[in-house]
């Protein structure tokens, strides 16, 4: 046995054991066929203009094998990359996957009527088969008007293409912020100070940037001032470290709903007020994994968290450092007469897809 001078071990090559001997569950497939409505299967994340997924017909058999009935493809965009979305999934493969569009919020910085111009973009989409908008963190954090100024969700110029979505019967997936720590100093207290150094552009913290709190308070604003659009507010409301508040706006207002997507490690951390988010709102929370690319084995872990009451065990490979945070994760047991509704029944009731 070798031993080593603590005080020399660097932080990132310190991967810590498990002492704790606890039973695992093995969860190959889900218990019901599920629908997964956080994905990513365009080519807008690659980074080098390729798809997300290679091999349509191996994502189908993985999909097969998980018991994952259909998945939402959040990287439509708008035109040529809509169509080609939509004939390389939906078109090609009828009932498994679910487009949604983009609208090019560019525009904003342009003369014109910018609005229209986006109203128009959405109009397009529906009528060639979008089933959704996709709105991204870069509204509120990247796109500016023709000043120079951020344009957040709540601005005036961008609800007419949030009235159209209710027109055209499109739910919206909106992304607004991102984790709390990334808005926060980098300082020995941040908890994802090894995610910001290995992604510094993640980090919000910049003067001139709205707060996390304000960007919230923007897409509250925004699901309240229309009420007949429906809203699927990403990564569990966009405050997952807040579940109080995710679940008073759940309760305030019945066209916000919420998915799981990308939050299994902050959700893990506090597994009984996770349970009770779902349990309490069982028509407005829907499961969602944002895996890109799709892993096998990552599904399994995603069933095992929802589905088991397993403790203390790991959100990443256990020969990985965790990427989201130091810290391992609880199950959260959802009862099964819950599993339906978050599963598939809330995602197929808003799509307006068959039961299967």
């Amino acid at each position: 046995m070798t031993s080593l001078d603590p005080k020399s071990l660097p932080l990132s090559r310190y991967l810590p054991r498990r002492a704790v001997r606890l039973p695992t569950t093995e969860k190959r497939h889900a218990a019901i066929p599920c629908v997964d409505i956080h994905n990513h299967l365009g080519k807008w994340l690659t980074g080098d203009g390729t798809w997300m997924t290679p091999d349509v017909a191996e994502l189908i058999r993985i999909m097969d094998r998980c018991q994952v009935d259909h998945i939402v493809n959040l990287d439509g965009r708008w035109g040529t990359e809509l169509q080609e979305n939509l004939e390389r999934y939906d078109l090609a493969h009828p009932g498994r996957f679910s487009t949604f569009c983009h609208v090019d919020f560019r525009v904003l910085a342009e003369r014109g009527n910018a609005t229209q111009t986006l109203v128009d973009q959405l109009h397009e989409a529906a009528k060639v088969g979008a089933r959704g908008l996709k709105v991204w963190k870069n509204l509120g954090l990247e796109f500016r008007d023709q000043r120079g100024e951020l344009v957040l969700p709540d601005d005036d110029r961008v609800a007419p293409v949030f009235d159209a979505a209710a027109e055209l019967d499109l739910p919206v997936l909106i992304h607004t912020a991102d984790p709390v720590a990334f808005f926060e100093p980098i300082d020995q207290h941040n908890e994802r100070i090894e995610d910001l150094a290995t992604n510094p552009d993640w980090w919000f913290g910049k003067p001139g940037l709205p707060t996390f709190d304000r960007l919230i308070d923007a897409l509250e604003a925004v699901v309240a001032g229309h009420p007949r659009t429906t809203f699927i507010a990403a990564h569990v409301g966009c405050a997952a470290e807040d579940l109080r508040r995710v679940s008073r706006m759940l309760t305030a207002y019945e066209n916000l709903h919420v998915d799981l997507g990308g939050r299994m490690p902050e959700l893990g951390r506090q597994p009984r007020a996770a349970r009770r988010l779902i349990v309490d709102h069982p028509r407005q929370v829907l499961f969602g994994t944002d895996l890109y690319p799709v892993v096998e084995q990552e599904y399994h872990r995603w069933f095992r968290f929802v589905e088991t009451d397993d403790e203390c065990f790991g959100y990443a490979p256990d020969d990985e450092i965790p990427p989201m945070g130091r810290w391992d994760i609880s199950a959260l047991d959802i009862p099964a007469s819950h599993l339906a509704a978050l599963y598939a029944g809330n995602a197929r009731r808003i799509l307006r897809l068959p039961v299967s």
